[in-house]
Formats: C-alpha cells, sequence, structure tokens
C-alpha cells in the first residue's frame, strides 16, 4: 500500500476527498494537523500549508478548510478500527501507530486514575506523523563507531528536528543486518514512542534489521533491564535518553558488557556536560563515541564525531 493510500484510508470521508485531491508529492509530506473549529493544516518538505475544502495549498487560513467535530469522530473510527477501547493502552500514551508506522498523535481531556493518566476522552486534536525511513543515512558514521568486531558505545546528540531518530533507526538496520565487511549482531531496542520500529499490531513498519528485537512502547530504563534479562542482545538502543533511572539502566547495560547506542536533545558535548543529569555521561566516559547533528545544513546533517577524549574524528 502506498503512502497516500495509508493515509487516505484512516482520514474521515471529507478529509479523504480533500487529500485525495491534492496535487504533492506524498513522500515529502510529514504532517497533517487536525484541530477542531480551526483551519486543516500539512506540513511538506517542512514548510507548513492551509488547505482549502477543494484540496488546494493555499496561504490564507480564511479561505481553508475548517475542521469540524465529525471529521475528528469519524477519522478516530477509522483509526481505531471503530474500537478506541482496544486501543486505551495506546491512547493514553497519548499516540496510536497505524499501518505503515504513521504515528497519530492525540490531545483532549485527559482522565486520571490514582494520580495516573487512564485515557483521554473528547479527543479534539490529531497530529498525523508520517513514518520517513532514509536508509543508508548511517553508513557514513558506522566506521567512526564500528572497528571491525567492535562496537563502541554511541551518543548521538540532536537538538529536535535534526534526524537523531531516522539516523538511529539506520544505525541498528546495519549493524543487525551486517555486510561483506561485518557480521550482523542481535539488536535489543526500547521503543518506549514506538518510532524507531513503529509496530502495527507488533509488527515493526520499519527496516530495523534481520537480528532485531523490539520492545515498543516500553518505558526505557525497565526496558533496556528486560532485554538483557531475556533476549541476549550484542547491542541495545534507545531514542531520547534524560531520565535519572535511564542513566543508571545505560550504567547497568554498559556493565553487563552489552554496547549501548542512543539520542540525546542536545545542541554539543558541551552541553550535555551542562545538564545535571547527563553529566555523568560525559564526565565518566561512558560512551566512547558522539555524533552531533546540526539544523545549520538541514535536517540530517552531520556535524562532527568525537570521542570520549574529545578529538575529533570526523566533521
Amino acid at each position: 500500500m502506498c503512502r497516500k493510500q495509508e493515509i487516505l484510508r484512516i482520514l474521515s470521508a471529507k478529509l479523504r476527498e480533500i487529500v485525495s485531491r491534492l496535487s504533492i508529492d506524498f513522500d515529502k509530506l510529514s504532517e497533517l494537523r487536525i484541530r477542531i473549529d480551526e483551519p486543516f493544516i500539512v506540513v511538506i518538505d517542512g514548510r507548513e500549508h492551509f488547505v482549502s475544502g477543494e484540496g488546494m495549498l493555499i496561504t490564507d487560513k480564511t479561505e481553508a478548510y475548517i475542521i469540524k467535530a465529525r471529521d475528528i469522530k469519524e477519522t478516530m473510527e477509522y483509526i481505531s478500527n471503530y474500537s478506541l477501547y482496544a486501543y486505551e493502552d495506546e491512547i493514553k500514551h497519548g499516540f496510536i501507530t497505524v499501518k505503515g508506522g504513521h504515528r497519530v498523535g492525540l490531545a483532549g481531556k485527559v482522565v486520571m486514575e490514582n494520580g495516573v493518566i487512564k485515557s483521554i476522552k473528547h479527543i479534539s486534536f490529531i497530529n498525523i506523523r508520517m513514518s520517513h525511513e532514509k536508509k543508508g543515512c548511517g553508513k557514513k558514521v558506522l566506521p567512526y563507531i564500528c572497528d571491525n568486531e567492535t562496537i563502541y558505545h554511541t551518543l548521538i546528540i540532536s537538538p529536535p528536528g535534526c534526524g537523531k531518530t531516522t539516523l538511529l533507526r539506520d544505525i541498528v538496520r546495519l549493524i543487525s543486518d551486517g555486510d561483506e565487511n561485518r557480521r550482523g549482531v542481535n539488536v535489543g531496542v526500547v521503543d518506549e514512542r514506538s518510532e524507531l520500529g513503529a509496530a502495527y499490531m507488533g509488527v515493526p513498519q520499519n527496516d530495523i534489521g534481520i537480528r532485531t528485537d523490539v520492545l515498543d512502547c516500553c518505558p526505557k530504563a525497565e526496558g533496556m533491564l528486560m532485554l538483557i534479562r531475556s533476549m541476549s542482545p550484542v547491542v541495545i538502543a534507545v531514542d531520547e535518553i534524560g531520565k535519572r533511572e535511564d542513566i543508571d539502566a545505560i550504567a547497568y547495560v554498559m556493565n553487563c558488557g552489552c554496547q549501548m547506542i542512543a539520542t540525546v536533545h542536545g545542541n554539543s558535548v558541551e552541553d550535555i556536560k551542562n545538564k545535571p543529569v547527563l553529566r555523568k555521561l560525559v564526565e565518566e566516559k561512558m560512551f566512547r563515541r558522539f555524533i552531533v547533528l546540526s539544523k545549520d545544513k538541514g535536517p540530517g546533517n552531520i556535524e562532527s564525531v568525537f570521542d570520549e577524549m574529545g578529538n575529533v574524528l570526523w566533521k
């Protein structure tokens, strides 16, 4: 099923009609913003556009199609296959992953029970984020994080929206599959936000390699320990570390002889040093390689690669 059809099948009848008329490259479509009583917005190639009722991209919001309550209701019915209850566990985390690996973010009235989020009701805001794979983007850094059979503990540092998840996903795939120069190894992925594998009904929709095992929608700290105990990984990969329990779990994984590849929000190695929870990662030289991404030349631009001593390996 092509990307266009994957999206059309989960939209309300009216939105499906509008989107089907869009004359765009659907491979460059990244988001569809559906907010009740607000203009219909799409993001294409990093640029935001209003959409008219005739399926035209416009700049005047007063001419845009205004999202109706029935559009939200009908879209949610298609997303959940007419059973929101079946997706209750995903909804309480604020998103549902649909076929194709696309992630549907949800917002509305949060229902709490004993201090814990139980669900979201009166859903009035939907953000459909298109899944994007960029196979091969990890090849340029692989020689710096792998040396023959050795894989170094690696931390990818990146501001939001610079492609750190895309890069991590491809590194996982390359390490898992191996090639003529490097044998593939078992990789365990803790996919807390369901973005690396983008599992739909337990099956990853993104290519993350033939030797990769995934814990989907699992908290990172708990997931890392579970994988060590159950799946015998050579490498564990996690996206967006930041909590103290994440750091403790990473230390445990490393002490068990397993290699770590992780991402973190930041602008530089120095930036990480200035964050109290993350400082330990740099000062104690827990990671052997640091890959820094930048927005200077657009998303996905690798600015530099450092070793644990601060030596520049690539720039």
